[in-house]
């Protein structure tokens, strides 16, 4: 079966999608509120200028512009987890809300399993959202990032959430060269999560690039699916790809195990409102 949908972010805790529109996203993380520019947002905002400028911090023109009482880091919960947010470069935070669904998906794969331990590779794992989800549920993780600052924030998550000493190895590494190797090795994995930029750099400036690499990463990840795998989750933020492309790579693996593909966009429902703001897109196997 295949079947399409979309994923939704609602309100929670320390999370909400105060309003958007007009090229622009107003958020609450915690007790901070930040505005910052998003180009999918295009429709009139609901709240006034008024209510948009009782904003904390705002990324224009290029850097944040955060008012004197914004620590540089805070922390809040999402999916039952703890998460730093740190305002950064290119208009990030450090945490994508839009996975929310695609992490409680994760969780019920992995702690569905009761008569082994799930191994779990996590691709261009960046903070360490979905890792973080698998070893809780009880999987075996090994996280690969070419960014040592992303695997020093995921590792701060980790030990926020209570999650030090579960079974995750952090790797600094190319992704293309870890999963050359560990076909190699002859390792293999019950599932598989990635969420491949658009365009990037390994540690050693290796070039990533969707368009050139995507079909060979993910093909050599198919090499090291087990014999029985559960999962294999693909997203993406910015690769400006529909969906029905990513899912038509999981079809070889329907083919060979059988199971269910789902596949479709990824938003975040606005809290006074019913509109959603597409924040990316998804395709996901499991058997």
């Amino acid at each position: 079966m295949i079947q399409s949908m979309i994923l939704t972010t609602q309100k929670s805790k320390d999370y909400e999608l105060l309003d958007s529109g007009e090229g622009e996203k107003l958020e609450r993380f915690g007790d901070i509120i930040l505005s910052r520019p998003d180009p999918q947002a295009l429709w009139h905002k609901e709240l006034s200028k008024t209510e948009w400028a009782k904003n904390n911090g705002c990324f224009s023109n290029g850097e944040w512009k955060l008012n004197k009482d914004v620590p540089n880091s805070w922390q809040i919960e999402l999916a039952g987890l703890q998460f730093l947010i740190k305002p950064t470069a290119f208009k990030h935070t450090g945490i994508f809300p839009e996975q929310l669904p695609n992490w409680e998906w994760l969780h019920a794969s992995c702690s569905m399993i009761h008569d082994f331990q799930p191994e779990v590779l996590n691709l261009f794992g960046y903070t360490g959202g979905a890792s973080l989800v698998c070893a809780k549920a009880g999987a075996k993780v090994v996280h690969v990032d070419g960014s040592k600052s992303a695997i020093t924030w995921a590792k701060e998550n980790a030990k926020l959430s209570g999650l030090e000493d579960k079974p995750i190895r952090w790797i600094l590494d190319d992704t293309q060269t870890f999963v050359e190797r560990e076909i190699k090795r002859g390792r293999k994995y019950d599932g598989i999560i990635m969420d491949p930029p658009s365009f990037g750099h390994g540690p050693n400036n290796e070039l990533w690039k969707i368009e050139e690499h995507f079909l060979n990463l993910i093909d050599n990840c198919i090499k090291i699916l087990s014999d029985k795998p559960l999962f294999f989750l693909v997203s993406g933020y910015s690769a400006g790809y529909s969906a029905i492309a990513y899912q038509n790579n999981l079809i070889a693996i329907q083919k060979k195990f059988g199971g269910t593909i789902e596949f479709g966009e990824l938003t975040i429902e606005e809290a006074r409102s019913s509109r959603f703001l597409p924040c990316g897109i998804f395709a996901r196997w499991k058997r």
